[in-house]
């Protein structure tokens, strides 16, 4: 309908699983019960020996393809791609979902940071690109990852980035350091996508000067110094320490335009966001399961712990942060798939603020309430938690999000600047 003015009025905010999520949802909860949590600690026996699970993986991700869980998160496939076309709000229940046992995101080709990677090769790559790096992620038979974060610059601000990208006549000459690059310690990781600088400050405005390549991880000059352990855990997918010398691609290997960079990275971040926070969310549930249950079984003077106040009440501030977390989440996927990423920036910002610090929060509560095994790795609140706590610096710190959310609200007031008025009770 049109309003009077001649405008079409936006779809009204419903946030309600469709159909086509439960059936897919329903789908997906079986598997999870019955394939991937049988062999949870078999994944995590493989990974104490030093050994990628592999042959955890492989097996599950056949099945998970012919049962139509293949590439759920990415809504613009082509007819010929592999995979079921969801939108965001579509989506989201699902990583959710899939949150509880954070490896199976890889059983559905679902995992970061190939989500991002598959989403920008998908509107950028040329023919040659496709057929050589998207499809084989399409279909599952290779990695890859992002490289973008510099140990000597601060990365929370990307026109920081000084890794150097020159052209030198058919290639590009890549120098430079980079580290948290998730999943490049993954024995299937080919490629990574790295952002660098391909113009000088005097030549173009901060903005304009970074661009993008892909870079063969087999390519002589890239090392992996070290796969960084977060919070003392080392990931067996990798958060690696990369320097890039004198490494040398052709030059159809640059992603898009030179000078464009920037803009891709932003791009890339939206949908990836709320993949992430809805994980967060899915973690946060189970953390809140297990401490309802812990509670309602062990006693202390005299007492089930489910008996004291404190205990009640961290379960029920649980309850209600992540219903509102999910809801806040759903509203910016929601407001992805009606208007597109850039109108959802700000919302974008608000989530992953909110979810990584009621990560914390909620396993915080529940390691307290399981007391010293919460500590261990006999349960996943202690790695949960790590996660959540590194969540405050991925994909932005929260600082850099409080700031877009502050001049979000500051440009509404600069354009109603004196609608307040009124309120003040003054003569």
């Amino acid at each position: 309908m049109d309003d009077e003015a001649g405008h079409e009025e936006p779809n009204p905010m419903d946030f309600d699983y469709s159909e086509k999520t439960e059936t897919a949802l329903g789908v997906l909860r079986h598997f999870m019960s019955r394939r991937v949590l049988p062999v949870n600690l078999k994944w995590h026996q493989c990974v104490e020996r030093g050994e990628y699970p592999l042959a955890v993986i492989e097996p599950l991700k056949a099945i998970a393809r012919e049962e139509g869980l293949w590439n759920l998160f990415l809504p613009g496939l082509r007819e010929n791609e592999p995979g079921t076309r969801l939108g965001n709000l579509e989506y989201a229940p699902l990583a959710e979902a899939m949150g509880r046992i954070p490896w199976s995101s890889e059983v559905f080709n679902c995992s970061a940071p190939d989500t991002g990677n598959m989403e920008l090769l998908h509107l950028h790559a040329t023919e040659i690109q496709y057929e050589r790096w998207l499809r084989p992620l399409l279909e599952g038979r290779i990695r890859s990852c992002f490289a973008m974060t510099e140990p000597d610059v601060a990365s929370s601000d990307a026109t920081n980035i000084r890794t150097s990208i020159r052209r030198d006549g058919d290639d590009y000459v890549i120098n430079g350091r980079k580290w948290f690059v998730t999943g490049a310690a993954h024995p299937r990781c080919e490629f990574a996508i790295v952002m660098g600088l391909t113009k000088d400050a005097a030549d173009e405005k901060a903005h304009c000067r970074h661009s993008m390549v892909i870079v063969p991880m087999s390519t002589p000059g890239v090392q992996i110094v070290r796969n960084i352990p977060v919070m003392h855990h080392l990931a067996p997918e990798g958060h690696c320490e990369i320097v890039f010398r004198d490494v040398r691609v052709p030059a159809e290997n640059l992603l898009g335009e030179e000078g464009n960079g920037f803009a891709l990275a932003q791009a890339r971040l939206g949908p990836g966001r709320v993949h992430h926070c809805m994980r967060t969310i899915g973690q946060c549930e189970l953390a809140l399961e297990m401490m309802c249950e812990r509670a309602l079984e062990r006693r202390t003077f005299g007492k089930y712990l489910s008996d004291f106040a404190n205990i009640q009440e961290w379960i029920a501030h649980s309850r209600v942060e992540i219903d509102q977390a999910r809801l806040l989440v759903l509203r910016a996927a929601w407001l992805m798939d009606q208007r597109g990423n850039q109108a959802a920036r700000v919302d974008v910002s608000a989530i992953k603020l909110v979810a990584a610090q009621l990560q914390t929060r909620v396993l915080d509560r529940a390691m307290q309430v399981f007391g010293a095994m919460g500590l261990t790795p006999d349960t996943p609140l202690s790695l949960f938690w790590t996660w959540g706590r590194a969540m405050r610096f991925f994909d932005g710190p929260d600082e850099v999000h409080l700031r877009v959310l502050a001049r979000s609200e500051l440009d509404k007031a600069r354009a109603n600047r004196g609608a307040t008025a009124a309120y003040y009770l003054l003569e």
